[in-house]
This record gives C-alpha cells, structure tokens and sequence, in this order.
C-alpha cells in the first residue's frame, strides 16, 4: 500500500513539474518582406549579373526586401518613377537630366557603371586609327536617341567634329554584321560587347571608348523624391543589396554568369565564351574606389553635353539630380 501511495505520489509531482514548466517558444512568424518592382533597361542581359545574384544570393532579401524584375525602355521607366508609378529602375544619366528637364521629380542614388560603356568600333582595315579619322566616313549607329547616340556626339565633340562631318547611318542593333560587310566604316557600340563579338569571329577591331576622352554617367539605380521623402530607408536598402550584388558578381564572375543562366535566355549555350568575355568586361567598367558614388563632374560633362545637342535648352540643378547620401557608409 505504501509502495502504490508513492508511485501515485510521484506521478502527481511530475504532473504538476509538466504543468509549471515554461512551454517551448513558438516559432517566430516569418517577417513579411516589402514587395518592389525593379526596372531595368529592355531585355534580360548577362550584363545584369549583380541582380540575379542579389536575388539568388539573398541579398535583397536580407534587407527585407521582395524584389521582382520589369524590363522595358529607360525612358518610360523615368516616366514612370516621376509618376511615383513605380519606385526603383536602372537608367542612364542623360536619361535622368531629360526627365528633370520635364520637371519629373527623380533622382539617380546609386551608380552602377563608372565608365560610359559606348565607344566607336572600326576593323583595323579601314584605316581609322582617331576620331579625326571618322570625318567623311559611314558611321552606323543603332539608333539616334539614348546612350548610343550620346556617346557619340560625346566622341565627335572630342575629335573637333560635327555631326554633319560624317555619314551618320542608323542600323539598329546590327553593328557586327554592318561593320564585317562594309556597309559601314564605323559602328557606334557597347565596349564591353560588339568588339569581343568581332574578335572572337576573327577580326581585329580599333575601339574609341568614350571614357578615354570624357567622363560620363551612365547606368545606376533611379528613385523619385518622394520615395527618399517617405521612405529614406527603403532607398537605402535597396542600393545596399544592389551594390553587395555587384561586389559579389566582381569577386566570383563565374558563379555569377552560372546564376545569370537562370535569367538570361540561351545563355547556357555560350559555347563561344563571348558572354562569359562580355560579363567580365563589364565588370572592369564598374570598378570605382567607392562603388556606387556618384562623381560632380561626370554630370556637368552629361550636362554640358546634352546643352551643345540641344536636348536642355537650360542648365538644371545637378545638385538635386543626384545623391550620394543612400549608400552605405563606408
């Protein structure tokens, strides 16, 4: 009797231990990430590693954030971001002066390429060696708006030249074929593309980058004034990824072009290498001793340019056209 008296005894003790003990914590909820479209310039390009890597790698995650991709002209983009239709997108510099220029109250924060990725391309057959040598010639451009036909009146005023001192042609985006055939003795092109494609078809190209000549602003990250008024932290945030992405794709190109597949139709078959080529010679026009600053004088040479075309009929306020403020701190 006494032994079933202490059995019962110690079930009512554990009993009451079990009832007194702290329940194991519940999992903790899951943080809602804020949703946040991303533009970016026409179609899916290896040249856009540093974002899939930031969505791959969980970079934009990290920072709270749900990003999706929308690809489309920049100049609508602007539109949109000025609208406060949309809140983020990846543009170029010009492109942003010209939207000011119509009072779109957007401001660049974060800049991707330091150096103008246009250039002037030539086979080494054609004689062309300088920008003094294109007076007379064909020069084939793709289209005659954009950062394609900005670089190229950045070059002729570089070389002295006007636009009427050549045989300015427009040839869409055919520069490679244009240039091989001879239906052009110059193509205006991206450096870190349309020359690897005509070296690894066996020719030799001469190149004029523009940022031998001049420094200009090209591709970065665009919001609106009213996203850095309500929503400081969210720029903030947003860069930061942008940037870790960039600075992860620089480390590790490889992986980053293997990510890149993910996004970029056929790039798995590049069996030629050119894409891989065109990724890390992409990568050499990021590089800046602070990724993501903005430099003064890059936007009062855009500036000065876009005046000499006509496309300002007046000086802006470059001050409030740009921010270096939303970066993370060094």
């Amino acid at each position: 009797m006494v032994k079933t008296i202490r059995v019962i005894l110690i079930v009512l003790v554990l009993a009451l231990a079990a009832g007194c003990a702290v329940p194991a914590a519940a999992p903790a909820a899951a943080v809602e990430k804020q949703a946040v479209a991303l533009k970016l310039p026409f179609m899916p390009n290896v040249q856009f590693a540093p974002v899939y890597v930031a969505l791959e790698k969980g970079f934009f995650s990290q920072q709270g954030l749900d990003v999706t991709l929308e690809y489309g002209p920049e100049n609508d983009a602007v539109a949109l971001v000025g609208a406060n239709q949309a809140k983020f997108a990846v543009v170029s510099g010009e492109q942003v002066l010209l939207g000011r220029a119509q009072d779109l109250p957007v401001v660049y924060i974060t800049a991707w390429y330091q150096q103008y990725p246009v250039g002037i391309a030539a086979l080494e057959s054609s004689g062309i060696q300088t920008l003094q040598d294109l007076k007379g010639r064909k020069v084939g451009t793709p289209v005659v708006y954009g950062a394609s036909y900005i670089g190229l009146r950045a070059l002729l005023n570089a070389g002295g030249l006007q636009e009427k001192d050549i045989d300015l042609r427009t040839i869409g985006y055919t520069q490679v074929e244009s240039l091989i055939t001879d239906q052009v003795d110059a193509v205006v092109i991206y450096t870190a593309n349309e020359p690897l494609q005509l070296k690894a078809q066996g020719y030799t190209p001469v190149v004029l980058p523009v940022a031998d000549y001049t420094k200009l602003v090209s591709n970065g990250l665009l919001t609106s004034q009213k996203v850095l008024d309500e929503e400081p932290e969210l720029a903030k945030r947003i860069s930061a990824a942008l940037l870790q992405g960039m600075d992860y794709t620089m480390q590790h190109s490889d992986e980053a072009f293997e990510i890149s597949q993910k996004y970029v139709e056929n790039l798995d078959q590049d069996t030629s290498g050119v894409q891989k080529q065109v990724l890390k010679a992409s990568i050499e026009l990021w590089k800046a001793d602070r990724l993501g600053a903005s430099d003064p004088q890059a936007w009062q040479n855009m500036q000065d340019i876009l005046l000499q075309m006509g496309l300002l009929s007046k000086p802006l306020d470059l001050a409030a056209a740009y921010s270096n403020d939303y970066l993370p701190e060094k």
